[in-house]
């Protein structure tokens, strides 16, 4: 069997007390699916920009993972069944 590897990478901005995070997984096949997740600080917390970096990833993670299960689902619709002839 062949070891396949997918790579995820995500990227972050910062704008303000906002932050947001892009999460891109390419396959060997070259398709890619992205997520989109983001995060606000409350103005009255303390600025610790590794919180809002661990949350927008994760909701970008979380995006990823949704759209991913959309790409299989679509591909059980159009490639499983009976053959038509």
């Amino acid at each position: 069997m062949e070891a396949k590897q997918w790579t995820v990478q995500i990227y972050l901005t910062e704008d303000g007390d906002a932050t947001h995070a892009r999460a891109v997984l390419r396959t060997q096949d070259t398709s890619t699916v992205t997520g989109r997740g983001s995060a606000r600080r409350n103005p009255i917390d303390r600025p610790v920009p590794e919180i809002g970096e661990e949350l927008a990833a994760s909701r970008a993670l979380e995006d990823l993972a949704i759209r991913l299960h959309d790409v299989a689902a679509d591909d059980i619709v159009q490639l499983t069944g009976p053959v038509r002839a």
